[in-house]
């Protein structure tokens, strides 16, 4: 029985690979990497599922699945990787490998992870002290992304606000959430027609610490998340 399973997830991973390098007619940079990594997950899970519902033909319904698993897995991970680099290209930046170093010096950053995409924008960019009306330079950069947001309607879209320490939790969860709600109400003001969440986490989440003026400046920002489906959501302010 064990060689068996053995046998259907080895099987099940070439299915991966397969579906992964079929995926990649259109190749952006590290495409390739994260369309794997989602063939590789879905042929596992649409393995179990397959074995699952085949009674008397494990084998078999585990082929099926890994083969369906693999194609939806690599087609999330491709569009992941599209979408980094058209919304990179709409700010006229590039996709980040490191965040934190990368908000040194950049007012938006581009990161993609295994399951979102991540678009960081410093508050002083954004909004003037202690307001939550985006400044006319945001709305410009605002208005690239729902211009890429129209290419993916089913895309999640979650906008989390973030403080620096100063001043008290409260005080910056209320602004740290108008601020969000702002920018996911520009966001469908201008005809965005995908599902969107707001939050705010005060200074829950800081991305560098709260102990210099520059990281302080850092830590004053609003991310967009932009996600596949319901179950890749996180928790933002954690």
């Amino acid at each position: 029985m064990k060689r068996s399973c053995y046998r259907i997830i080895g099987i099940s991973l070439a299915a991966a690979l397969t579906f992964g390098g079929c995926a990649g007619k259109e190749p952006m940079p590290n495409q390739g990497e994260k369309t794997k990594q989602g063939a590789v997950i879905g042929a596992l899970a649409g393995a179990a599922l397959g074995a699952a519902v085949s009674k008397g033909h494990r084998g078999k319904g585990a082929l099926i699945g890994a083969a369906a698993g693999a194609a939806v897995g690599g087609v999330i991970g491709y569009n992941l990787d599209k979408q980094a680099q058209e919304v990179a290209d709409s700010m006229n930046t590039t996709v980040s490998q490191n965040e934190k170093e990368a908000a040194k010096y950049q007012d938006i950053v581009v990161t993609k992870h295994d399951k979102y995409v991540k678009i960081t924008f410093k508050s002083a960019m954004m909004f003037k002290t202690n307001e939550a009306d985006p400044t006319p330079e945001a709305r410009e950069k605002i208005t690239r992304l729902v211009d890429v947001l129209k290419n993916y309607p089913t895309t999640i879209v979650q906008v989390v606000g973030h403080t620096d320490s100063r001043g008290s939790y409260d005080y910056n969860l209320k602004l740290s959430q108008r601020r969000a709600f702002s920018v996911a109400n520009l966001l469908k003001s201008m005809g965005v027609q995908n599902k969107i969440y707001a939050r705010g986490c005060s200074y829950s989440k800081p991305l560098v610490p709260n102990d210099t003026p520059t990281n302080m400046g850092i830590n004053r920002r609003v991310e967009i998340y932009l996600y596949p489906n319901e179950e890749s959501v996180i928790d933002a302010c954690r």
